[in-house]
C-alpha cells in the first residue's frame, strides 16, 4: 500500500467531511479505503478535536453582542465618551472572565459526569451482568439484528468487558470521553475570543464622538456578526452561507438593540 492511500488518523473523517462539503468525490474516496479506516480505527481516531469553532464563536459572539449592548445602552443614556469607555472595559474583563470561567466549569462538569456514568455501568456489568446483557440485545436489535447473528454479537461483546463498557458507554448512553484536560484549554479560548470580541463594538469609542462611534460600531459589529456567521456555515453545513451570515447578523443586533432601548429610558 502506497503511503498516500493512508490518511493521517486524527483527520480521516475531517477529510471525508471536507471532500462532502466540496463535492470532491476523489478526495471522499481516498478516506474510505481500507487501509485509511482500519488504520485510523485502530487508532483511536478523533475527528474535529482541533477544530475549535464552536469556543471562538462562543467567545467572541458573547463578547461582542453583551459589550454592544451595554456600550449602546450607557451611550443612549450620557453623551460622555469616558463613562461609555469604562463601561465597556468593565463589560469587555467582566464578560471575557466569566465567559472563560463557564467553559472550564462546563468541561469539567461534562468529565465528571462521563466518569459518573462510567463507574455506574462498570458496577452494573459486576453486579447485574444479564440485566446489561440484556441491554446489549436490545440495543443491537434495534439496529434489526436478530437470531443466530444477534446471539453472536451479544456473546462476543459480553465476553470482554472492556468493550462491553466501551459499547455501553458509547452506543447506549451515547456518550464520548472527555478529557479534564481539555477544559483549561477551552477557556483559554473561550476567554480569548470574548475578549476579542468585545473590543470590535468599542474601540470606535476611543477615537470618535459618540454618535459617529455608535454608527461605526453599529457596522462594525454587524460585519463581524455576518462573516462569523457566514464561515460557520461554510465550515459546517458547506451551504446557505448568506443566509447563516443574516441570521447571525440579526440575532446579534437584536439583542444588542435591548441594551439601547434600556439606556434610552434612563439619559442622564
Amino acid at each position: 500500500m502506497s503511503k498516500n492511500e493512508f490518511i493521517e488518523p486524527m483527520t480521516r473523517v475531517d477529510q471525508a467531511r471536507q471532500g462532502f462539503l466540496k463535492g470532491d468525490v476523489e478526495q471522499i474516496k481516498k478516506s474510505h479505503t481500507t487501509g485509511a479506516i482500519h488504520h485510523a480505527f485502530h487508532h483511536q481516531e478523533h475527528h474535529l478535536k482541533s477544530f475549535n469553532l464552536p469556543e471562538i464563536i462562543l467567545g467572541g459572539q458573547d463578547g461582542l453582542v453583551n459589550v454592544l449592548g451595554v456600550i449602546l445602552g450607557v451611550a443612549a443614556a450620557t453623551v460622555s465618551s469616558k463613562i461609555i469607555i469604562v463601561a465597556g472595559l468593565a463589560a469587555t474583563f467582566a464578560e471575557s472572565i466569566s465567559m472563560a470561567a463557564v467553559a472550564y466549569t462546563s468541561k469539567i462538569a461534562e468529565a465528571d459526569y462521563y466518569q459518573s456514568e462510567l463507574e455506574r455501568e462498570q458496577w452494573e456489568i459486576e453486579n447485574v451482568p444479564e440485566g446489561e446483557r440484556e441491554e446489549i440485545r436490545a440495543l443491537y436489535e434495534n439496529y434489526g439484528v436478530k437470531g443466530k447473528v444477534l446471539a453472536e454479537i451479544v456473546n462476543k461483546i459480553t465476553s470482554d468487558k472492556n468493550i462491553w463498557l466501551k459499547v455501553m458507554m458509547e452506543q447506549e448512553l451515547k456518550l464520548e470521553k472527555i478529557d479534564r484536560k481539555a477544559a483549561f484549554p477551552a477557556a483559554i479560548i473561550v476567554g480569548i475570543s470574548a475578549f476579542i470580541g468585545s473590543f470590535i463594538p468599542l474601540t470606535a469609542f476611543f477615537f470618535l464622538a459618540v454618535k459617529q462611534a455608535m454608527i461605526v460600531s453599529l457596522i462594525a459589529s454587524a460585519i463581524t456578526l455576518f462573516v462569523v456567521g457566514y464561515y460557520k456555515a461554510k465550515q459546517t453545513l458547506g451551504r446557505h452561507l448568506f443566509k447563516q451570515g443574516i441570521e447571525m447578523t440579526i440575532i446579534g443586533m437584536a439583542s444588542a438593540a435591548v441594551g439601547y432601548l434600556v439606556g434610552s429610558f434612563f439619559k442622564v
